[in-house]
């Protein structure tokens, strides 16, 4: 590995130390319908988001609902003395990405074959505090 090349990855091994995220990798769900749940909390609060999938009918709610108790869970480990209430947290980034495709065969008629794409997607969430900005 070169220096520059590495002296980058130690940067950004640094930068993620700091940063409280999670991430769920080849999760069931087609990339577009977890995207329309996850637009509905970029930039929100914790707590309000917590509440919008919570009560959010789609099943992809609860899949985010869980990432986003393990990313709290993330952030507190590495901010153990610092108080959930107080630090303000809100998303800061979501990301839904395509992952693995299953290809499965559907009978057709006339003795065809039509191919069902059976879609995954990989989800990383971000939290951010208010409070950091501001310092």
């Amino acid at each position: 590995m070169g220096v520059r090349k590495r002296q980058m990855a130690e940067r950004f091994k640094a930068e993620k130390k700091d940063m409280a995220f999670a991430k769920l990798n080849n999760c069931p769900t087609s990339p577009r319908k977890m995207r329309l749940v996850a637009d509905l909390i970029r930039g929100v609060q914790v707590e309000k988001a917590l509440a919008i999938l919570r009560f959010n009918p789609k099943e992809s709610s609860r899949k985010l609902e869980k990432l986003l108790l393990s990313a709290l869970a993330n952030w507190q480990t590495k901010n153990e003395e610092a108080n959930v209430e107080d630090a303000e947290l809100f998303v800061q980034e979501i990301r839904v990405d395509g992952g693995t495709m299953l290809k499965r065969l559907r009978p057709a008629p006339q003795g065809r074959a039509h191919r069902i794409r059976k879609r995954s997607n990989h989800v990383t969430l971000v939290l951010g505090s208010n409070n950091n900005i501001e310092a």
